[in-house]
């Protein structure tokens, strides 16, 4: 990792720096996804069954696209016992924390007989994608169904792209099940995502589109968004830590490589007050790649996107923090809930030396699936909100427009809008 000190230059050049990452920046794909889009757009299941065979190499149809309820089964009894246990109670935190964020219509009634409102429902159909093959991770199934099961929405489908021979990874599909998904398409890449956009024979169109995926998938949801909804435009994963000299060097560099072993675009950053720790984070870390499986990819991601800055202050440090506004931040320091009040930006605030961010990947309920390339100043976390609609209610009396249908009109006829004026003054002539 490269160790810097921190000023408002190498500041402005991190951000810089890590703002390349973002899917927004690779143009030369989207022709190839908006091919691909406007052919399952044209052509439905006849499209989607060429691409699969083309990109995943199995020989896909109408009668095998959807997992069977054999095949689940099949996935229990291939995946460890142990192992299912955990999901389940994986599954029931994730649970209980979002159903903290279930909110009630409401009606507010006046003495003069208006009466305002919201109405607040599910989302009639959602959507999750899910990758395959050496990318396919269970607690993303998790995060993105259980939330829409909260919500109330009734039909939730997935679709996620199978091996050569037509399986589905059998982690994937016990999540799955564990989760409450109705349906599941054994589709992947930008295909998937423009099948459940739009709508195939044999796929449904959906009303959102969640989950992650590499750069195509990444593309086809940004195409596709205003025709669905979608969560966000995911960029590789991020970590930040905060620290300063009382915090254990041996846990802030397992932290950092935790998240850099996601792949060499993603970003691992340490912000401290001590050059001591420094020094020890970074010997901690050459430890660590001696040991680790994905110590190759480790490398590369901590030679692009692997920094330590030196901050002349907690407040610098949390500046900077701010500025950055990373994915996951962990702050280890003697008081981490004081420094805690003074961050506005990030998607999850990890607090002290047992909050390792593992733990909201898989286990403490709050959603995994978060902003990242800095969005996390104005997007949130996955939520309940995701998969709910919000609807407007008015209702005037007599007596309550007429006390202001002079303001109404004056305010239309200022904009040079005489229909709404006039829709108001008829009801008074």
């Amino acid at each position: 990792m490269k160790k810097i000190q921190l000023t408002a230059k190498t500041q402005k050049d991190i951000l810089d720096s890590l703002l390349k990452r973002s899917p927004n920046n690779y143009g030369q794909y989207e022709s190839v996804v908006a091919d691909i889009i406007a052919n399952v757009r044209a052509r439905g299941d006849e499209a989607v069954f060429d691409y699969t065979k083309q990109f995943d190499k199995w020989d896909i149809c109408a009668d095998n696209i959807r997992v069977t309820e054999a095949e689940i089964q099949e996935a229990f009894a291939q995946t460890d016992e142990a192992f299912i246990t955990v999901m389940k109670k994986a599954a029931a935190n994730i649970e209980a924390f979002h159903k903290k964020q279930l909110r009630n219509s409401w009606i507010d009634t006046k003495p003069d007989g208006s009466v305002l409102g919201q109405r607040i429902l599910p989302i009639a159909v959602s959507g999750v994608y899910v990758p395959g093959g050496k990318a396919a991770y269970p607690s993303s199934v998790l995060m993105n169904v259980i939330p829409a099961k909260v919500a109330g929405v009734e039909r939730i489908i997935m679709t996620t792209p199978a091996g050569a021979d037509g399986k589905v990874n059998p982690g994937t599909l016990v999540a799955a099940k564990i989760a409450g998904v109705d349906e599941i398409y054994k589709v992947g890449g930008a295909q998937a995502i423009a099948a459940m956009a739009f709508g195939t024979k044999s796929i449904p169109k959906v009303d959102k589109i969640t989950g992650p995926g590499n750069i195509f998938v990444a593309l086809a949801k940004k195409a596709c968004f205003g025709y669905v909804s979608i969560d966000s435009i995911a960029g590789p994963s991020e970590i930040l830590v905060i620290a300063d000299e009382t915090a254990n060097p041996r846990y802030v560099a397992a932290d950092l490589l935790s998240q850099a072993e996601h792949d060499e675009l993603a970003s691992a950053i340490l912000i401290t007050t001590s050059e001591k720790l420094a020094d020890q984070v970074s010997g901690q870390i050459n430890g660590f790649l001696k040991e680790l499986s994905r110590a190759e990819m480790i490398k590369k991601s901590l030679d692009n996107y692997g920094y330590i800055l030196l901050a002349d202050s907690l407040d610098s440090a949390v500046d900077a923090a701010n500025a950055i506004a990373s994915e996951h931040l962990e702050i280890l320091t003697k008081d981490p809930y004081q420094v805690m009040t003074k961050i506005r930006n990030a998607g999850a605030i990890f607090l002290g030396e047992y909050s390792s961010e593992p733990l909201g990947d898989y286990f403490a309920g709050p959603n995994h699936i978060l902003p990242t390339n800095g969005t996390a100043r104005f997007f949130s976390p996955l939520n309940v909100d995701d998969f709910m609609k919000k609807t407007s209610l008015i209702s005037y009396s007599k007596e309550a427009l007429e006390q202001a249908h002079c303001d109404i009109e004056l305010f239309a006829e200022k904009e040079g809008l005489t229909a709404h004026a006039n829709s108001i003054r008829v009801r008074f002539e």
